[in-house]
């Protein structure tokens, strides 16, 4: 080899070696093949609440593709079959039932509300199937048996953190609670009154309503009649953006603080600059400089061209959860060893905890955590970067 083309031919060796050195890990992984390894999804598809079904599947195929490009569960692809409930308890039982008779389904994710959720429970319990409820935020869905667990952050956790924020940084005094009348809604209500009471807050008035209530201004009237100094909403984003539009318009100008349920680019999409100064807190905030966030914003940026919200992160989690209990399983795995996987998987890479562990106790993910957040200027805004990390273990 003349000395030029040998001199060419060792810088190229030593680019490439340098690139390979830098390579993540994932790229060295043999592509996983076969026959999949399969979960099941019940979760609303169409209906009011199809656009959480929408971006649950977002989350779900994106983490699809990071753990098969890592060689799947034990070299076989993981795979799902998403069946369409409307998150309705009574569609959501006959899900059920057809996941529990399907064998090659070894867990099932969802459903999406926990009356839904908990409607379905008792049938994978009898049937020994996991059912891993990771929006399902009532505190008494883990309560179902020793094959129901949660990452969802439970309202015994979430709404005193709530509290916090409007007690003792907004500095309510006397607050009103708006809520949506579900068993989600009323529950949450009611552990959060108790502990804005415990803060030394008093309740001025709680006002439900309907999920398919447009028109809020007569329930204004009364809530600004009510005198309160701060207003509490207990709603999703479609409502509580809704509910934004309205408020100025019977006269309230107090501030306004909102269950982290609101917490979507689709909040300030709908609302507009009437959503504006309202805050809340949430456990996923694309900001967050740690490792596992920044990663997963990246991802999805390059695979969506648009920004994550808390329902892809939490979707995400959930098949990464399923994916370490599957591995932990083994390769010949049944439902009962995936179920006993999950009291011993530790510190999984999580986007919403960090590292990830299960309560033994209460099959729920260990460690809570709020980022506290106000849209401003058209923007979610971190309060106090100091203080906005919380836990209220």
């Amino acid at each position: 080899m003349p000395l030029l083309n040998r001199h060419r031919f060792l810088r190229h060796v030593a680019a490439f070696s340098a690139a390979l050195l830098a390579a993540p890990v994932v790229a060295w992984a043999a592509p996983a093949g076969g026959e999949p390894v399969w979960f099941g999804v019940s979760g609303p598809l169409t209906g009011q609440n199809a656009q959480y079904g929408a971006q649950w599947k977002a989350g779900f195929d994106l983490a699809l593709d990071h753990v098969n490009a890592q060689g799947g569960i034990h070299g076989r692809p993981l795979a799902y079959n998403f069946e369409d409930s409307q998150s309705d308890p009574r569609q959501s039982v006959a899900i059920a039932q057809k996941l529990v008779n399907d064998k090659r389904v070894l867990i099932e994710l969802g459903d999406f509300s926990s009356p839904a959720s908990m409607a379905a429970s008792p049938i994978y319990q009898r049937a020994g199937l996991v059912q891993l409820g990771f929006t399902n935020s009532h505190p008494d869905f883990t309560k179902g048996g020793d094959y129901i667990w949660s990452p969802s952050i439970s309202q015994a956790d979430a709404q005193p953190l709530l509290a916090d924020l409007a007690v003792k940084t907004l500095g309510f005094k006397r607050i009103a609670v708006l809520y949506l009348n579900t068993d989600w809604g009323r529950t949450s209500k009611e552990v959060l009154v108790k502990a804005a009471q415990e803060r030394g807050a008093q309740l001025a008035i709680a006002e439900g309503y309907q999920a398919d209530e447009k028109d809020f201004r007569s329930t204004l009237v009364r809530v600004r009649d009510a005198n309160p100094d701060g207003l509490v909403l207990i709603s999703y984003y479609p409502d509580g953006a809704l509910i934004a539009g309205q408020v100025r318009s019977v006269g309230l100008k107090q501030p306004i603080a909102a269950v982290g349920s609101v917490y979507s680019p689709k909040f300030i999409e709908l609302g507009g600059a009437a959503v504006n100064g309202i805050h809340t807190n949430t456990a996923f905030f694309p900001e967050e400089p740690r490792a596992e966030v920044q990663e997963f914003v990246k991802s999805f940026r390059a695979k969506y061209n648009k920004e994550p919200d808390a329902f892809n992160a939490y979707a995400y989690d959930a098949v990464v959860y399923a994916a370490a209990a599957l591995r932990q399983a083994g390769p010949q795995a049944d439902r009962k060893a995936v179920r006993d996987a999950f009291y011993k998987i530790k510190d999984v890479p999580s986007v919403i905890f960090g590292k990830a562990s299960f309560d033994a106790q209460t099959r729920r993910v260990i460690g809570v955590k709020s980022v506290n957040l106000v849209v401003k200027d058209g923007k979610w805004a971190q309060i106090d970067e100091k203080a906005a990390v919380a836990s209220s273990k």
